[in-house]
């Protein structure tokens, strides 16, 4: 029942030692009268002063606990603000019809393999912004930056090689993640472009779209399967500080996207906000009646 009730200002209790030395050391000095027959009124004065010091105590107490406000924690909840913006930009092209990366189910085309595999990634990646990329002709944005997975790995489903054309805008694709990270300067910006085949498709030049990465200090890791371009990719891996991939088959895409979860990590554990109901209030009121009180029993005196 009190597990989660605590004080935020617990070395306010301190006080209870002041107040006692004060009670013992700082009494008030009163005139004395000589009354014969005092010991009449002994009694009843005895059983009404023990009342009254009991009462003034409290109110001590009830006071001294409201100052160092005692709370109930109801709830801890986690920060998606320390996650990393990611773009995920797959190629879409009339290549990724090929059934070559999954040795073991020859129905499944790169397309779909890809797509497998990043539906994991994408789930692994709970305290992340993540957008999705499609390119071939042109480049479409699949899903805008977004915390909701379940909705991002339906969208996926949905995807088809040639929904965006048959060529390859690889380049152009990046510099469309570009635009959209660099609205998002106050956290970690990387993007994930896989790519199986030459830029056939592109308007924007390489130089270009490195002076960009540069500029927005955003990574690129570039994943070719097979015979991709590689000079490009790795161009591109190693001018924004990131890595560039090349996968033969599923398992390599797989341990691929693996490693790129392991080195862009969120620090979402860090970051903690803790909901609390605050009790002074209790105390203080029964405090205000119990001086009331004690007001009265000394006018009665």
């Amino acid at each position: 029942m009190f597990n989660n009730i605590g004080f935020e200002y617990p070395y306010v209790f301190i006080l209870i030692l002041v107040f006692i030395f004060c009670a013992v050391y700082c009494k008030a000095k009163s005139a004395t009268y000589l009354i014969p027959h005092l010991n009449i009124f002994k009694q009843s004065n005895q059983k009404a002063s023990i009342l009254i010091n009991t009462i003034k105590y409290l109110i001590a107490l009830l006071a001294i606990i409201s100052l160092a406000s005692p709370i109930k924690k109801l709830d801890t909840q986690l920060i998606k603000n320390d996650g990393i913006n990611i773009m995920l930009n797959l190629d879409a092209s009339g290549s990724m019809k090929y059934r070559d990366l999954d040795k073991n189910d020859k129905s499944k085309n790169r397309f779909d393999v890809v797509k497998d595999i990043v539906k994991d990634f994408i789930d692994k990646r709970k305290a992340d912004n993540i957008g999705l990329v499609v390119f071939g002709d042109f480049v479409m944005m699949a899903s805008p930056l977004s915390f909701d997975k379940n909705t991002q790995n339906e969208i996926l489903s949905y995807l088809e090689v040639e929904i965006a054309g048959q060529k390859t805008a690889l380049i152009d694709s990046i510099a469309s993640s570009v635009n959209i990270l660099k609205e998002k300067q106050d956290t970690s910006n990387i993007i994930i472009v896989l790519s199986d085949g030459e830029d056939t498709a592109s308007t924007i030049p390489l130089n270009i779209v490195i002076k960009l990465l540069k500029k927005y200090n955003i990574k690129a890791y570039t994943i070719g399967i097979g015979n991709a371009n590689r000079y490009v990719l790795n161009e591109i891996a190693k001018q924004s500080n990131a890595k560039a991939y090349t996968a033969f088959s599923k398992d390599d895409l797989a341990l691929i996207y693996e490693d790129i979860n392991k080195l862009e990590k969120s620090e979402i554990d860090q970051n903690k906000i803790i909901l609390k109901e605050y009790l002074y209030f209790y105390p203080l009121f029964i405090a205000v009646l119990l001086l009331i009180l004690l007001i009265y029993l000394r006018s009665r005196e």
